[in-house]
């Protein structure tokens, strides 16, 4: 019996039925074999040693390739290795689980003597160094249950019993060793412990509790990464060495722009100096929403929970909502708070069902479409508190939320209207590297499977007309909308998701969004879900970041200070104050009785672009000396000259690009 294989470039190959992937790769080229670590079979990832008993296709996994794949695999023997390292140098300590995550891995264990200290990261890495050099296969072998949970009880391995017991009765229970350690996995790994390489670095120690329960064990976490090439592994270390540099919690904290506190948890306390960051921010994106067509509007925070169980988001989203009894409180200590019953209210967690709200006040014509509704609208979002995280993960935000209302026909031209507004936007913010996905039909989805392939053809056709390239994000797709995603890169090569843009056949339809067509018939709207800079935090915390805190001189808090050298320029320098304020410019004054050079070393760590340094002869001459954040020396110039290019300067981009038309 035989069976036939199918290659990546379409040719064909008879093999015996029960061939390994190993054998099949040998049998094609022995130079392939020693790079292949893995392959995928009929699309899936798998062992490289795994029988091939049917017709299939089959995609090789090599070690150079650079491929998703195997960093995921490299990452992934990782671990193990780790899990294998710690129990050959504390024994009594028990494994748990260690999945890949983002850039790297974990793993958690269960240690009598306490948590890992970062002092003990170093002695861990040189003993899997010498796992790694040992070199020992990776072997798969099918156990029963029973087997599997004597085994590990017979080890005082009690987590790994609890996994046994999780494990639905219809899936084949794996067990992998690497030498003589052996642990329970789903798979798959590459040929042998060697391949994970020598570029890898433990990076720090974290507590976590067993499943995520606070009333379980406390665990240790040590976290890990894990690339292809020692260069790779260099470059992501500089990088994230940077990135700690950039943290915009410091900065934040070091600048006087925003505070946390655990009174509010997940929200923002803009201080005066952030906060004209973020009123420059969300003036910027008025200004082009309201060029491009859009039409402002507000709605209220507290809605009906009918509109949430219409919408869908009620099933489906309730837990990541704040919900609200619609009654008063009694205010009688010796009784509860609410009583039971009542209706339920919610703090929105997005806009769209209260923006259909507005769409559907009066009768809307097909001449009436598109309409472009924006909001600035303030959403609360039930995040756990271990994902909150500064700006980027919050529980109060405000979105650059719009709701595009459009016929069938509207939403090419929409999405391409859409798309190149993006990328102006983004342009003006300084990022130029954008990358797109089309993530499309995830398991759970609302509406029908022919509707949501007519969304994502109508995505994908608008996407080719703008002739910007394109990814495809399989599954990603909201649970009523295949949807648009934009990432952009930063400064120091980091992805941000950003933007987005779903296009929606089913909330419409939940809560009869309709209008009247050409024909005089009711037709349903189809909706555009669209935003830039998605929540107006997140997206300062990324400026932040990017700029290190040197916020461009549109966005700097304090535009330029002032600084004089005498007190006989006191005057003077206010004057040009004055000037500077009437201008529009953020100008400060600093007359303090300090050297100089204190003063432009400390408004430097303070990143103020710019500095106006005055003393007795400039007061004389109608001059200043300008110094800028970053650079030597300074230039001297007519005070009014220095004005009116700071004024230029300061200019918003958007701003700027209309006077240059005009």
């Amino acid at each position: 019996m035989s069976i036939m294989v199918t290659f990546p470039d379409g040719a064909s190959r008879e093999f015996p039925r029960g061939t390994t992937g190993t054998t099949v790769v040998e049998g094609i080229s022995k130079s392939l074999a020693k790079k292949t670590v893995a392959m995928r079979w009929n699309g899936v990832l798998s062992d490289l040693s795994d029988v091939l008993e049917a017709d299939g296709k089959i995609e090789f996994v090599t070690r150079d390739s650079g491929s998703k794949d195997v960093l995921e695999l490299i990452r992934h023997d990782a671990a193990h290795v780790l899990a294998e390292a710690v129990q050959e140098l504390w024994p009594d300590t028990q494994v748990t689980i260690g999945p890949v995550i983002e850039n790297g891995f974990y793993y958690d264990f269960y240690r009598p003597a306490g948590p890992f200290t970062e002092d003990e990261l170093r002695i861990i890495e040189k003993k899997m160094s010498e796992i790694i050099e040992r070199g020992a296969a990776f072997t798969k072998e099918v156990w029963s249950r029973d087997q599997a949970k004597d085994f590990f009880r017979a080890k005082g391995e009690d987590f790994k019993v609890e996994l046994v017991d999780a494990i639905p009765a219809d899936q084949s229970l794996k067990m992998y060793k690497q030498g003589q350690w052996i642990d329970l996995c789903r798979g798959p790994h590459m040929r042998t412990v060697k391949d994970v390489g020598q570029a890898f670095k433990l990076t720090k120690v974290a507590g976590a509790y067993w499943r995520g329960d606070s009333n379980r064990e406390v665990l240790s976490r040590i976290y890990g990464t894990a690339f292809a090439t020692k260069e790779e592994l260099d470059a992501y270390l500089l990088m994230m060495e940077e990135a700690e540099k950039r943290d915009h919690r410091k900065i934040g904290q070091d600048l006087d722009l925003f505070h946390f506190q655990a009174e509010a948890q997940g929200s923002v306390f803009w201080h005066p100096r952030g906060f004209v960051i973020y009123n420059q921010m969300e003036a910027y994106i008025r200004r082009r929403l309201n060029s491009s067509g859009y039409v402002e509007v507000k709605t209220p925070q507290l809605m009906h929970s009918k509109f949430w169980e219409m919408s869908g988001h009620w099933g489906k989203y309730r837990e990541n909502m704040f919900v609200v009894p619609d009654q008063v409180p009694n205010t009688e200590d010796d009784k509860p708070i609410f009583e039971n019953g009542g209706d339920l209210l919610a703090l929105k967690p997005m806009n769209c069902p209260a923006h259909v709200q507005i769409f559907n006040q009066g009768i809307k014509s097909y001449r009436d479409l598109p309409l472009r509704m924006a909001e600035f609208g303030c959403c609360h979002r039930n995040e756990a508190h271990g994902a909150l995280h500064g700006l980027m993960r919050v529980r109060q935000m405000t979105q650059d939320d719009a709701h595009i209302f459009c016929r069938e026909d509207q939403i090419q031209s929409e999405t391409e209207h859409f798309v190149h507004l993006l990328y102006s936007v983004y342009g003006h913010l300084g990022f130029d590297n954008v990358v797109i996905k089309l993530a499309t039909r995830p398991e759970k989805f609302g509406g029908t499977i022919e509707r949501w392939d007519t969304a994502e053809k109508a995505l994908g056709d608008a996407l080719r007309a703008t002739g910007y390239d394109f990814e495809i994000a399989e599954g990603e797709g909201a649970f009523y909308a295949p949807k648009l995603e934009f990432h952009l890169k930063d400064a120091i090569g980091r992805s941000w998701q950003v933007g987005t843009l779903q296009l929606d056949y089913v909330l419409p339809e939940r809560l009869n969004a309709t209008y009247v067509a050409e024909d005089g018939s009711r037709q349903f709207a189809v909706m555009l879900h669209r935003a830039i800079l998605g929540s107006l935090e997140r997206f300062i915390g990324i400026l932040i970041e990017n700029h290190a805190g040197k916020m461009p001189m549109w966005l700097a808090p304090t535009q330029v200070v002032v600084a004089t050298i005498v007190s006989e320029a006191d005057e003077y320098g206010q004057k040009l104050v004055n000037q500077l304020q009437a201008a529009g410019i953020r100008a400060e004054l600093d007359t303090r009785n300090e050297k100089i050079n204190y003063k432009v070393r400390e408004h430097s760590v303070q990143k103020v672009p710019l500095m106006f340094v005055v003393g007795k002869r400039e007061a004389e001459e109608g001059t200043v000396s300008v110094r800028r954040l970053g650079t030597e020396g300074q230039k001297v110039m007519p005070s009014m000259e220095a004005i009116v290019s700071l004024l230029a300067e300061a200019t918003p981009p958007d701003l700027k690009d209309k006077a240059q038309a005009a």
